[in-house]
């Protein structure tokens, strides 16, 4: 009876089948970047609530930092993936919609009660929009290519950023934690989360500095050093500056935005071919 059944003896030379195929590290980089960016929001939000505004706002603008770099990255390493960009987006969500709304609310809108709150809620849910849409629109194959140095609405991490000017000036000395200032700050913080789910193009810059003229480039270096050792020495000073420039230079984004509509519009038209026996109208 032994023999019908012999013992297996397995060939030491079959190779084992792996049950999990190795993943390369450049796909890991970009998420790993992203997954300190997240865990910055949720110490914020902490910090926040233990009174520790300064550095809770320096973790936002941190996570805004790296938010910006993991997505070159990723195209840099070819690192790109499905599961990449949906956990940046639900990163975003969390560190530009809930995090300055949980700040706002325990810095000054507390003062306003279940209003207050409210307006919290609205600026959660407006960058909650916003990556929705964004997530949509990037599939868009028709997409023409001058639209890539447009945001449609404001970016949700620029709006955080604008979000806590409040703070920014408070941290300069501005009286700004006071119930007769709040409501002026609950406008303010609706404000930008109107630019958020608005169809406002904002600029983008993602297009910008794939090729620097020769003569510029060493301008740039010293510019870029000034501008860091400014931030690094008046960081709060900075920020306002940078904050209130950048939403004086959205009518300019409109106004070139809508030229290059029209311009686009015409390259269409005049790339139509026109009716049999029909010269198309000349262009003034």
């Amino acid at each position: 009876m032994s023999d019908l059944f012999p013992p297996f003896a397995p060939d030491p030379n079959e190779p084992r089948k792996r049950l999990f195929k190795p993943v390369p590290f450049r796909m890991i980089a970009p998420n790993i970047i992203t997954l300190i960016a997240l865990c910055l929001g949720l110490w914020a939000i902490r910090l926040a609530f233990d009174g520790q505004y300064e550095r809770a706002v320096v973790a936002v603008i941190v996570a805004a930092f790296l938010d910006g770099v993991d997505g070159r990255i990723a195209r840099l390493l070819k690192g790109t993936s499905r599961f990449g960009a949906e956990l940046d987006s639900l990163a975003d969500f969390l560190n530009f919609g809930v995090t300055p709304a949980l700040i706002i609310y325990s810095f000054v809108l507390h003062e306003l009660g279940r209003v207050g709150w409210i307006g919290s809620i609205v600026l959660a849910i407006a960058a909650a929009l916003r990556l929705a849409r964004f997530n949509v629109m990037i599939d868009d194959p028709n997409r023409p290519e001058w639209k890539k140095n447009f945001f449609v609405g404001m970016a949700a991490p620029m709006g955080a950023m604008c979000a806590l000017l409040p703070l920014y000036l408070s941290f300069l000395g501005t009286p700004i934690q006071d119930s007769s200032v709040a409501p002026v700050i609950l406008v303010y913080v609706v404000g930008i989360a109107f630019l958020m789910v608005s169809t406002i193009p904002t600029y983008s810059g993602k297009t910008m500095g794939k090729y620097v003229p020769r003569q510029w480039v060493l301008p740039i270096f010293v510019l870029s050093v000034a501008a860091f050792g400014l931030l690094i020495s008046f960081p709060w000073e900075m920020l306002s500056l940078i904050t209130v420039v950048f939403l004086l230079t959205i009518p300019v984004s409109v106004m070139r935005y809508r030229k290059l509509g029209q311009q686009d519009s015409l390259r269409e038209a005049e790339a139509k071919p026109s009716p049999s026996g029909v010269e198309p109208p000349p262009v003034a």
